[in-house]
């Protein structure tokens, strides 16, 4: 007894998984959610049109019957007239009898035939309704997946927007900037530390001295010249 159950629960436990993963394939795929009810709506038609065949073929039976009996016992009346007629009271207590059971028996397939026509009218009526309902599931099918593809296109297009976005560009953008503004900084830099650098300031300190040494080689060839012009004799009028 303990197997039995543990392979019945081991049994229902794989039924939920198979219900949930049939349940998570019918949400990524409802059309095949749709195809299935479908499916089961026309074979729920087709067994229903099956019993109400045999529920029209069972009234249809009763009513030939109920149309037998009737004949048989008009017939009997009539042979009872004539046997009353001609009296013979032996055949008119036969016919009597014959004439009470027709009688009953047409009394009660009269009610089967009220009964059978209204059960064929109510498995007529669920065929229709079950007609409607896999026209109405039909049509639903149709509004609703193109519905659902529509959602799936706005969502893709909506994606392909995201990735397309300003600020997206943006923000690339702004980091090519402050990579150029960077290179500036770093350019900007160089220049500065080189114009600081000993090298540079001894260079600048050659210059300045051959500005001096050339500054004072110009006072002395001034000199030369001013001592050389008083040194002339001057010329007499």
């Amino acid at each position: 007894m303990a197997d039995i159950g543990f392979f019945s629960r081991l049994g229902n436990l794989w039924r939920g998984f198979l219900s949930i993963w049939i349940s998570n394939v019918e949400k990524e795929h409802p059309e095949i959610a749709y195809e299935n009810a479908i499916n089961s709506m026309v074979e729920k038609y087709s067994k229903l049109k099956s019993a109400t065949a045999a529920i029209i073929r069972r009234r249809e039976d009763i009513d030939e019957r109920l149309k037998k009996s009737t004949k048989d016992l008009a017939q009997t009346e009539l042979e009872l007239n004539v046997a009353v007629e001609t009296s013979q009271d032996d055949l008119a207590v036969v016919l009597i009898q014959r004439k009470n059971a027709l009688t009953t028996e047409a009394t009660e397939l009269g009610g089967d035939l009220g009964t059978a026509s209204k059960d064929a009218d109510a498995a007529k009526q669920s065929l229709l309704n079950v007609q409607g309902e896999i026209r109405k599931l039909k049509a639903e099918r149709d509004v609703m997946l193109a519905r659902m593809q529509s959602a799936q296109a706005r969502l893709r297009i909506q994606e392909q927007l995201d990735g397309l976005s300003v600020d997206a560009d943006v923000k690339a953008l702004d980091n090519v900037r402050e990579h150029i503004k960077n290179t500036i900084a770093e350019a900007n830099l160089g220049q500065e530390l080189s114009g600081s650098s000993l090298d540079a300031r001894l260079a600048a300190l050659r210059t300045q001295a051959g500005d001096v040494q050339a500054k004072q080689q110009l006072a002395e060839l001034k000199a030369k010249k001013a001592t050389q012009q008083s040194a002339q004799p001057q010329k007499t009028m």
